[in-house]
């Protein structure tokens, strides 16, 4: 999703400002316009930001969010009013940024605001966390749906970093090729060029073609390396830009062997942002059209919008999502008994179990692939080198040998 500075009025004239993730300016003003809110600008800050973390400055660890909601849940259930919750965590809070977000939030329910709207004012939560704590508010059942919250917080934090844990062995095989490359295209190459140059011997083609990038390397490592800097910050600030991120993001289901999984992963991750708000209490359409603003996928949040278009219409979810020709057929038929049954939360969280496990064993596997083939790739590339080193003096010794 895209991300946007909004400035608007509500009703009673207070205007405010917030940073708010949709697809474009027109969709963001015509969602607040039809809220009521008089929309003064719309400005897109070229952002691309994932589920649950805020933006610039205002940064919010998921874990300390977690413990943060944890807490709370737990004096407002033993019978604390929310503004004395909040004043007791704020000044137990070691982060400062989050402690600053906390008092504003004091400050700001303390004016008669509703917590969900003191929260969205900070734009440092998702908008997921809003529209469930608005849910809560508004069925006076604000300590089940934060929990049912937390629950799939946890769940959701639990599954990321079981996915991250699996790519750091085959991140950790990269760089140690990167920097064997390196060591030996800078340090090594060149100390064998100085020894052929003083036998004045006749060098293989691969032999010269080895020794022209390591001397190459050495004489203009510096130009080298502010070329790779410069390549990474214009990568960097591209898939920062919403063109980039839309890009990335499609080529992200493209790819051979991690597409599907990434699918599977968007999809496991809506379920279940739907399941938990449909949970809450909150109505279909709003669930769907605060689950696609909460997804960091640009494509899967299109198609979700789409089918919120056509449930509005009065089209079951089940044939809305097929519609869109880009769930899988299993889901579709799993939301379809959960609609029929109506048990449609259970089954969806059904379906984020089904496919949070297919993700863990696909991934597993593809590892299992992966893995060899980095060593067996590193194996090849240091023994070519070291073969275009000593070859010319094999060729030497056969040579004195004779």
């Amino acid at each position: 999703m895209a991300e946007f500075l909004v400035k608007m009025a509500d009703e009673r004239g207070h205007v405010l400002q917030q940073v708010e993730n949709g697809l474009s300016e027109q969709e963001i003003k015509d969602r607040f316009t039809q809220q009521g809110f008089l929309v003064y600008s719309v400005k897109s800050r070229n952002g691309f930001f994932p589920l649950g973390k805020a933006v610039g400055k205002k940064t919010i660890k998921p874990d300390t969010f977690i413990v943060f909601n944890q807490q709370f849940l737990t004096l407002i259930k033993a019978g604390l009013p929310i503004i004395k919750s909040l004043n007791i965590l704020g000044k137990r809070q070691k982060d400062a940024n989050f402690k600053a977000i906390l008092e504003n939030v004091q400050e700001r329910v303390k004016s008669g605001e509703l917590l969900s709207e003191a929260f969205e004012a900070q734009g440092a939560t998702s908008k997921i966390y809003t529209t469930t704590l608005l849910a809560g508010e508004r069925s006076g059942n604000l300590e089940e749906v934060l929990g049912r919250y937390i629950a799939f917080q946890r769940i959701s934090l639990s599954f990321r970093k079981k996915l991250i844990s699996s790519l750091w062995y085959p991140a950790l095989l990269v760089c140690a090729l990167t920097v064997m490359l390196t060591f030996l295209m800078v340090y090594v190459v060149p100390q064998f060029a100085d020894l052929y140059s003083t036998l004045n011997a006749k060098l293989p083609a691969i032999t010269l073609f080895m020794l022209s990038i390591g001397r190459s390397i050495q004489s203009h490592y510096l130009l080298i390396l502010l070329g790779i800097v410069a390549v990474v910050i214009s990568i960097l600030l591209w898939v920062r830009s919403e063109r980039g991120a839309r890009a990335v993001d499609s080529i992200r289901y493209r790819l051979p062997l991690f597409g599907p999984i990434w699918m599977k992963y968007q999809i496991a991750m809506f379920s279940r942002t739907l399941s938990t708000l449909l949970s809450g209490g909150l109505p279909l359409v709003p669930s769907l059209e605060t689950a696609s603003h909460s997804i960091n996928s640009f494509k899967i949040s299109s198609n979700v919008e789409q089918a919120s278009k056509r449930v509005r219409e009065g089209r079951s979810l089940s044939f809305s999502l097929e519609e869109t020709k880009f769930f899988p057929d299993l889901a579709i038929e799993m939301v379809e008994v959960g609609e029929s049954t109506g048990a449609l939360p259970s089954m969806l969280n059904s379906v984020a179990e089904f496919y949070e496990e297919d993700v863990q064993n696909s991934l597993a596997t593809a590892m299992q692939l992966i893995e060899p083939i980095i060593l067996i790739f590193m194996g090849i590339t240091v023994a070519f080198v070291l073969l275009s080193l000593y070859l010319p003096i094999f060729s030497l010794g056969a040579q004195v040998s004779q």
